[in-house]
């Protein structure tokens, strides 16, 4: 079984202006000691997101944070790992270390079927049923959310509360990430709920290093 830190951020493509911006803020989290960080863009241009991904990936096996010798992919201590978002034909094609799929995305088994078995899968659930016909599949770990109401989504599926995170618990055994929503000020209160890690995106735009540094003092 992976073993997944406090923090999972999200780098989310379009809050940057530029990939010369994404690539500051990715540094600016690894400094800050995050080690598990997913790449999402949304806009469908597979291209693009392709080199902004190579470009992701060659900045940080760079960065002076990310233990020399060791791939992106590998996971192994102290390396950083990057997560495509969606797409597991990117995720590849990257060299990325794993693939997080929702429920609209392709399949957890033809995901895996895609990236092998020592690339991380995680899968996004929203609701019990959802969680157990993920916890049936070799993902990973798994998503549950939104915990709290949240920007980042334009339709984003009914809220799940603290509870929703505590029933998720009761139903797996894998990893659990909780997401949506969550900020410096509920964050403790969702792994006390049962999450063993939470996924940020809009609280750690501002001041990434010291966001980030904060969360990992917060949820020690």
């Amino acid at each position: 079984m992976i073993l997944l830190p406090r923090l999972y951020a999200i780098i989310d493509s379009s809050a940057h202006e530029s990939t010369h911006g994404l690539l500051a803020f990715a540094g600016a989290l690894a400094a800050g000691g995050c080690t598990l960080l997913q790449y999402r863009n949304k806009s469908g241009n597979a291209r693009v997101m392709l080199e902004q991904a190579r470009e992701l990936k060659k900045h940080l096996d760079s960065h002076p944070n990310v233990a020399k010798n060791a791939t992106l992919g590998s996971g192994t201590q102290n390396s950083l790992r990057l997560i495509m978002n969606d797409r597991a034909d990117l995720c590849l094609a990257a060299d990325f270390g794993g693939v997080h799929v929702g429920q609209d995305d392709l399949s957890p088994e033809s995901a895996r079927r895609i990236i092998g078995p020592e690339r991380w899968l995680g899968v996004s659930t929203h609701n019990p049923e959802q969680l157990r016909e993920a916890d049936l599949t070799s993902a990973d770990y798994l998503a549950i959310g939104p915990v709290f109401s949240t920007s980042s989504k334009d339709k984003p599926d009914p809220v799940v509360g603290l509870e929703g995170v505590r029933r998720a618990r009761e139903l797996t055994r894998k990893p659990l990430v909780a997401i949506g929503g969550i900020t410096r000020s509920n964050a403790a209160s969702v792994i006390e709920s049962g999450a063993d890690s939470v996924a940020v995106i809009s609280d750690l735009l501002r001041d990434p290093r010291k966001s980030a540094e904060e969360f990992f003092r917060i949820l020690r």
